[in-house]
Parts: structure tokens; C-alpha cells; sequence
């Protein structure tokens, strides 16, 4: 497959008997997956593709209804999958707005030019994202919110952070 694909929801069980799954997606707040026409389903490094027939909000969760996965069993297959998205599908962003996932490899530094480490990925949470940093001898966790996050340099590959006093400690 050509595409990127970009995570948006964990499959987190089934529901009914009828091949509705459960999503938990990463960002409760978007509409993006409802509107989408096809989904992807990713399980140890293979990505399906599925044809959207219904996707409704459900208790902070979304159930979805996807072409061929008609019967709970063939729905618990796919628990344990994260459902993606083409890239190509995501929404235009206006000028200084990112996604979360570019960020993804940029290295950190803070206002005084010390290196902090390398965004591996994104710890989605109830309060927000936090950006996973590997450092030299240890992970930190930097909350993605512009109080924090100074500057972001996709050109130059790097992300400036204000941390406040005591974050780089944990």
C-alpha cells in the first residue's frame, strides 16, 4: 500500500452480534472518522481496508459498522487493531496548525538549546497528549499544550519546550 496511513481510534471490543466494533478514538473531540467512506484496519504490521457503512458516537466511544465484518466473530478479529486513516483524507490545516503525528521524530530542545531527546510517539490521555521523549538516559513525558511547547520547526526537524520547573525531573 502507497498511502500513509495515520492512527485514529484503538479497537477495543466488540458490540452486538451483528460486526459492530468499538473505537476509542484518539481524539474524542474530532469528526474526521465519522465522515470518512473507508476505514483502515491495522493488526501485526498488515493493514485491511474496509468499507464504511455506519459510524455513531456511543458513550465517549464510537461503534462502527464496516463492509465484510458482518457477525461478532468476524468482528474479534479485529479487537486489538488501531483503525487509520489515509493521509490524504486528513482535513487542510491553517497555517502554524500541525497534527500531532508530524511531530513524531522531531528532536527536542529547550529554551536554552539543551538537547532533551527525540519524540518517539504520543501518549493520548484523558487531560490531553503528552509527546514520549527519549533522551540519552531517560523517557519524558512533556504535555502537548502551548504553554509548553515554544516553537515548532518542521524545516529544521526540532520542537523548542519551556518546561516548567520540574517536568525533566519525573
Amino acid at each position: 500500500m502507497s498511502e500513509r496511513l495515520i492512527p485514529v481510534a484503538d479497537v477495543v471490543t466488540t458490540h452486538g452480534l451483528d460486526g459492530w466494533l468499538k473505537l476509542n478514538p484518539f481524539n474524542p473531540d474530532t469528526t474526521l472518522v465519522s465522515s470518512l467512506e473507508k476505514l483502515y484496519l491495522e493488526k501485526n504490521g498488515i493493514a485491511s481496508e474496509h468499507k464504511v457503512e455506519s459510524i455513531k458516537p456511543h458513550k465517549g466511544q464510537l461503534l462502527a459498522k464496516l463492509g465484510g465484518v458482518d457477525s461478532i466473530e468476524q468482528a474479534e478479529k479485529w479487537v486489538g487493531s488501531v483503525a487509520c486513516v489515509a493521509e490524504a483524507n486528513l482535513p487542510t490545516l491553517n497555517s502554524g496548525e500541525y497534527y500531532h503525528y508530524q511531530t513524531i521524530g522531531l528532536e527536542v530542545f529547550d529554551l536554552q538549546g539543551k538537547r532533551i531527546g527525540v519524540i518517539t510517539r504520543i501518549w493520548p490521555t484523558a487531560a490531553g497528549g503528552l509527546y514520549v521523549v527519549q533522551g540519552p538516559e531517560k523517557e519524558y513525558l512533556v504535555p502537548a499544550v502551548k504553554e509548553i511547547i515554544e516553537k515548532v520547526d518542521f524545516a529544521a526537524g526540532k520542537m523548542i519546550i519551556n518546561p516548567p520547573e520540574g517536568l525533566l525531573d519525573l
